[in-house]
């Protein structure tokens, strides 16, 4: 059973920066993406970047290209999310999670607990 643990949200005004971390304990590495996904009060969680860095493929939500930039360490089982000129519509609790396919949540075989992100305007 691997554990996902996230870090780096924060509150920040519009058109600041976060970075985003998610590392991976426990469990074997699986060869399937790793992702982030965002979830905001009242809307149903969707995928924001995901990455795999084996077979050379990352995904991005329109609403984030050109602003994130999702990197991925194997030998640290870690994944990123460097994250430019927030918006308000950016806030929401994002996850990790590991073992899935693109940005297609239901596909993910673990998921982290969350960190918040707030942009305020």
């Amino acid at each position: 059973q691997a554990g996902l643990m996230e870090s780096g949200g924060d509150s920040v005004q519009a058109g600041g920066s976060l970075r985003l971390s998610c590392t991976v304990s426990g469990g074997s590495k699986g060869s399937r993406d790793m992702a982030w996904f965002r979830q905001a009060p009242g809307k149903e969680r969707e995928g924001v970047a995901a990455i795999n860095k084996a077979r050379g493929f990352i995904y991005y939500h329109n609403s984030v290209k050109g602003r994130f930039t999702i990197s991925q360490d194997n030998d640290k089982n870690a994944i990123y999310l460097q994250m430019n000129n927030l918006n308000p519509e950016d806030s929401g609790v994002y996850y990790c999670a590991s073992q899935g396919l693109a940005l297609r949540p239901a596909s993910y075989e673990y998921w982290g607990q969350g960190t918040q992100v707030t942009v305020s305007s």
